[in-house]
């Protein structure tokens, strides 16, 4: 009896795998064959259970059953997981792969783990050291899970490549940081091929369809490019979830922005070489998001200062206002409306007209967004103490001709402000308010005195952008009278010699728009809005004297561009309020 038991207990004559070791004592393997296994595994340098499983000396399915016995592990099927679902980026995929594991779900301080080889300490140290958290082992078929692991590893770069396209070439040194230095540069660690490719070929798509801004948006379970075009966000291409960090380091470090810090928001610049001799500058903000940080990048055209006056859509004799007020040599000119509506576009417009040799202009800006040779540029920095009313006093002390205030916010910067007006200064600046005649009140809100008011303010411009029809595709459409009436036309302007035009969209342009144009209210600040403005008069009698004085309202403005045949009635409803 003694010897029948000597004869079955199995021997291993060499170091075996914990794997191999479980499976010998589970009367699953002979003894022998597991060290033929082994040894073979070593020679050609492939892992023990991969060699198991491929000689077919245990299936699968008989490994993960003896595996979760073994080991008291629950056992899975992983053709019940949805692959979509399991969180990304909590372990380097390199380990995974190596392991040949696959992260199931994140709970607390906990990971639950799927595995073919819960015996594997190395792997389980090495898991814990990357994570810092404790592991739960859940046992999975090898063969099911060797699938999933590999679809993990190369979906991303598959991904990537298939939106860039296998024939997109990119120029490393065509993408700088912000102070000039080359990305060649850049830490190792975000040099991941595929991303750099990507990011390049999105920022040239958005540079081509004259986008005005990028969003990476990441998700729980995806993750989202949009373009903003001609004032419309659009999905662009939905890279895999797996990139979101390495993309986000990517443009961090070329934006200078701190790579370690992803609890707060930060910003920052960076250039695209788009020519030999056109370089578009970028501007970076990121936002922390329960699912990664969310990246907007701006795009920012030098050239849009310089377009000129008349491509900005202003009309005759709103032009003439506006370059009247700003020829003179001293007095406020604002220009107000929402974010994203042109402000700062106009404002360089009319400091380009001004930049002259003989002229001093400074600005203050958060940040700056477009780079005017011969405009003196200063960045705010609240953090430093250099806020936008320190700046104006700087300024003012270095003898300017014309201040450019990025946006009054507050009491101290809109009194500077004024009082440079006041003693001999031009002032541009911007305000978010509604329309015109709401930004005198909204500066008596802020606490100025009303005569200072009536005594600098010179000229009020608000806007909006709308989109501009094609020209290519646009077709006539036919409005009931009523309807137009509602809108805002007088009987007298529906006598039949115009008819609205409708969106079709072509190759040309995207859904019937191409471009945007402004929208403009000019008032200039005559002697009786003055007088109703030291009298403390509201927004509503200054707009009641604006329209006797023959000032469109926006409205008024965007159904002038409709009767033109530039923006649709539609966008021009879309865009003002009555």
């Amino acid at each position: 009896m003694a010897e029948d038991d000597k004869t079955t207990t199995p021997t291993v004559t060499m170091a075996l795998p914990g794997l191999a070791r479980t499976l010998v004592a589970a009367g699953k393997l002979d003894a022998r064959r597991a060290e033929d296994i082994y040894a073979k595994a070593q020679a050609q340098r492939t892992s023990f259970i991969s060699e198991l499983v491929g000689s077919g000396a245990v299936s699968s399915a008989d490994l993960a059953h003896t595996m979760s016995q073994a080991f008291a592990a629950p056992l899975l099927d992983l053709d019940a997981v949805d692959v979509k679902r399991l969180p990304e980026g909590v372990l380097d995929p390199k380990v995974c792969q190596q392991a040949r594991i696959l992260v199931l779900s994140k709970r607390s301080n906990r990971l639950t783990i799927a595995t073919a080889d819960p015996s594997d300490h190395q792997a389980l140290e090495k898991i814990k050291f990357s994570s810092q958290l404790g592991v739960d082992w859940v046992i999975a078929e090898y063969d099911k899970l060797s699938k999933l692991v590999d679809a993990a590893s190369t979906t991303a770069g598959e991904a990537i490549d298939h939106i860039v396209g296998g024939d997109f070439e990119f120029d490393e040194s065509s993408v700088e940081m912000s102070s000039g230095e080359p990305a060649d540069k850049v830490s190792a660690e975000v040099e991941d091929a595929p991303v750099v490719r990507f990011l390049q070929k999105m920022l040239l798509d958005a540079f081509s369809m004259r986008a005005s801004d990028l969003h990476f948006e990441p998700y729980e379970h995806n993750y989202r490019v949009r373009f903003r075009i001609d004032g419309e966000l659009r999905e662009i291409a939905s890279p895999p979830v797996a990139i979101k960090d390495k993309l986000a380091s990517r443009i961090k470090v070329i934006s200078k922005m701190d790579i370690s810090e992803k609890r707060v928001p930060q910003d920052g610049r960076m250039k695209l070489k788009v020519g030999p001799e056109k370089v578009i500058d970028f501007r970076v903000s990121t936002l922390p998001t329960l699912f990664g940080e969310k990246i907007v990048i701006r795009i920012l055209d030098p050239s849009s200062a310089k377009m000129g006056i008349e491509a900005l859509g202003y009309e005759p004799d709103e032009k003439k206002k506006l370059m009247d007020a700003i020829s003179r040599p001293y007095g406020m000119v604002l220009v107000t409306g929402p974010t994203g509506s042109g402000k700062t576009v106009s404002l360089y417009t009319c400091l380009n007209i001004l930049n002259q040799p003989g002229v001093n202009i400074s600005t203050a800006e958060d940040p700056s967004e477009i780079n005017l040779p011969g405009v003196n540029q200063v960045n705010v920095n609240e953090k430093a103490g250099l806020t936008f009313a320190s700046a104006l006093k700087a300024f003012l002390r270095q003898d300017p001709d014309v201040i450019m205030v990025g946006e009054i916010r507050d009491l101290e910067t809109a009194d500077i402000a004024i009082k440079a007006a006041q003693t001999g200064h031009m002032v541009l600046s911007t305000l978010h308010t509604n329309d015109a005649p709401a930004t005198l009140t909204r500066m008596i809100n802020m606490g100025i005195a009303p005569f200072n008011i009536a005594s600098s303010v010179i000229l009020i411009t608000a806007q909006r952008l709308a989109r501009r029809l094609c020209p290519l595709c646009k077709v006539p459409l036919t409005v009931p009278e009523h309807a137009l009436l509602t809108a805002g036309y007088k009987p007298e302007e529906l006598d039949g010699s115009w008819r609205p035009y409708k969106p079709v969209g072509c190759n040309a342009c995207n859904n019937g728009y191409k471009g945007r144009v402004g929208i403009y209210q000019v008032m200039p600040i005559t002697e009786d809005m003055q007088r109703i403005i030291l009298r403390g008069g509201s927004a509503l009698e200054i707009a009641e004297q604006a329209r006797r004085e023959g000032v469109r309202t926006l409205r008024e403005a965007g159904l002038h561009k409709v009767k033109l045949g530039v923006t649709s009635l539609e966008e021009v409803l879309n865009c003002t309020n009555e």
